[in-house]
């Protein structure tokens, strides 16, 4: 890897008015005034690049580039080296979605998304009373959907690949073998969940020991370096077939869990068309249904587009409330009309159509907060309906990928496959578990999003591309459960209105709104105190949070170089050549 040094930085003293200390100190201005926080541009790389959340899986991605690979085969050899190196969010026990753009400019999208097992039903997580059971979809053997990610690199690679797939699975075998070296923060991890994997496990799951875990500790896996071969020398019959798939399906029956052979048999990704819009002079090219984020990035970016939040400033109170009032009627509709279209009408151009949005901000009153009880979905005919991990690739010939893929929590259900050495997703929470109830990310869901066998469960995952003037410009996606899509949201505006680095725009301070509960959540010094004190008197609740979201993005330079934002919020990194 090769990062840029001090004399490269690109600083910019007039516009800039305080130093953002790796993401978190600041410096309070006047509500007016703009307040961008500075850093180093990331890492350039002139021909190829992968970001992702572990130094090892970007490493892996780009050797496959140099042998020749393209970005699809770098995507997968990736995906893989995630589920070793992140085995927080890493996996081949989940799933996610992929967005691709080909250098010709077609672009496409993958779901790999998991689904509901025939056995589950829309009361399943309920007791004879009606009321949510807690913590039955979020952790333990029946909160796991029916993991999609293997499937999902088999599609790709049969479609888009060039390299032997074998060559692809490779370097992840050789990971689980040899062992990772844990970071601070995954060494941490590690310990602040082991209860949780003692909880929900049989047997003893190889994740824990008796003494805390440290960072410069060598985490092998050697059921796991097992089952990645078999799916090396099987493909799709690796994993859901055979010795792996018995193993699942025993792990299953040890406890409550539903998942059976023939919902193992049965799992598809699905090629999907991606959703597509506008925000001024960018194409924008993103996920569309059962991931709500596509749908909800287009909603913001078009609904903020007659605005000039460049005049406004980052940050400032008139940028953030309108931001703010965006979020809040387009995560009301969200709740309302986002699901599965393969179970439910989801009106994916009604809610994009531009004389719909300009409806939806007409009651926006800039002297005062909109309070979520007066926003409810918009008028439309009524249809019955935070552990992630995101990276994104261009090769040498400008072909790109966003991808997200998730175990849902941290370490999913954690749920640790005996004998397979993987851990099991718990997606189901996703679900609306009862129409009205919150999920773990305090999001709200509707009948839309109810459990249905074999129905994919609803999504913020956003992964997403961004054209100008016909071209490549922007890959870009994090994790973080609801506030995905802000993070997304924010992490473009940072570059395309008010002029951040790549790197800038994903290590800058975050805020969000997601309608219900009605707070602008917000990571310290994300607000200055005089923008705080300006928007609590117009009517908003303000909740600060710890640091969310790790946003991995490139951005193609007017020269055609690549830049990286590489989330300093995690271990994430860059590489390239």
């Amino acid at each position: 890897m090769r990062y840029l040094s001090h004399s490269h930085r690109t600083m910019r003293p007039l516009l800039l008015v305080c130093l953002l200390q790796l993401v978190f100190s600041g410096c309070a201005t006047d509500p007016g005034t703009k307040q961008i926080p500075t850093q180093a541009r990331g890492f350039i790389a002139t021909e190829a690049m992968v970001v992702s959340a572990h130094p090892e899986a970007s490493r892996v991605g780009k050797e496959i580039l140099q042998l020749g690979g393209n970005a699809y085969d770098a995507a997968i050899a990736t995906q893989f080296a995630l589920a070793v190196v992140l085995p927080a969010a890493g996996n081949i026990g989940g799933g996610g979605f992929l967005v691709y753009r080909q250098h010709t400019g077609k672009a496409g999208t993958l779901d790999y998304r998991e689904t509901a097992p025939a056995a589950a039903s829309e009361t399943m997580y309920q007791d004879s009373a009606g009321n949510v059971v807690n913590g039955l979809s979020t952790g333990g053997h029946l909160a796991v959907g029916v993991p999609g990610t293997v499937d999902g690199m088999v599609q790709l690679h049969g479609r888009l690949g060039s390299l032997p797939w074998a060559r692809l699975v490779q370097p992840a075998i050789d990971l689980a073998a040899k062992g990772v070296v844990l970071t601070e923060k995954e060494a941490a991890g590690l310990n602040r969940t082991r209860e949780n994997f003692l909880q929900h496990n049989k047997h003893i799951p190889y994740l824990t020991r008796e003494s805390n875990w440290q960072a410069g500790d060598t985490l092998r896996h050697p059921d796991l370096a097992r089952t990645l071969s078999r799916i090396r020398d099987e493909g799709r019959d690796g994993f859901y077939t055979g010795v792996t798939a018995d193993l699942l399906v025993r792990e299953m029956q040890r406890s409550n869990g539903i998942i059976t052979h023939q919902d193992l048999q049965r799992y598809a990704a699905v090629w999907r068309e991606p959703v597509t819009g506008r925000y001024k002079n960018y194409r924008v090219i993103s996920m569309a249904p059962p991931s709500s984020g596509g749908v909800a990035l287009l909603q913001l970016l078009q609904m903020v587009a007659p605005y000039n939040l460049q005049r406004y400033g980052w940050q400032s109170t008139e940028t953030i409330q309108l931001m703010t009032e965006a979020e809040r009627r387009v995560y009301a509709d969200r709740a309302t009309y986002l699901g599965d279209p393969g179970f439910v009408t989801v009106p994916v151009q009604e809610l994009l159509d531009s004389v719909y949005l300009r409806q939806r901000m007409a009651t926006l009153d800039l002297a005062k907060a909109t309070p979520s009880t007066a926003v409810k979905a918009g008028e439309m005919p009524v249809y019955e309906s935070e552990q992630t991990t995101h990276f994104s690739i261009v090769d040498t010939q400008g072909n790109a990928v966003s991808a997200t893929t998730t175990l849902n929590g941290a370490y999913g259900s954690k749920v640790v496959v005996e004998g397979a050495g993987f851990l099991l997703n718990n997606e189901m929470d996703d679900f609306s578990v009862k129409p009205g109830v919150p999920n773990m990310f305090g999001l709200v869901g509707g009948k839309a999003n109810a459990i249905a066998p074999g129905k994919r469960m609803l999504s913020s995952m956003t992964p997403t591309i961004l054209e100008k003037d016909g071209k490549l410009y922007m890959v870009v996606g994090t994790p973080g459960g609801s506030t995905i899509i802000t993070s997304v949201y924010q992490a473009i505006l940072n570059v395309v209105a008010h002029g951040m680095t790549m790197q800038e725009a994903v290590a800058a301070p975050r805020f969000h709104h997601q309608w219900l509960p009605d707070e602008i959540q917000h990571e310290p010094n994300a607000i200055s105190p005089e923008v705080r004190e300006a928007l609590r008197h117009k009517g908003y609740t303000l909740q600060e949070r710890g640091p969310y979201g790790r946003v991995d993005a490139i951005l193609v330079l007017p020269d055609g170089r690549l830049e990286a934002g590489a989330d300093p919020r995690g271990d994430d990194a860059a590489a390239g050549f």
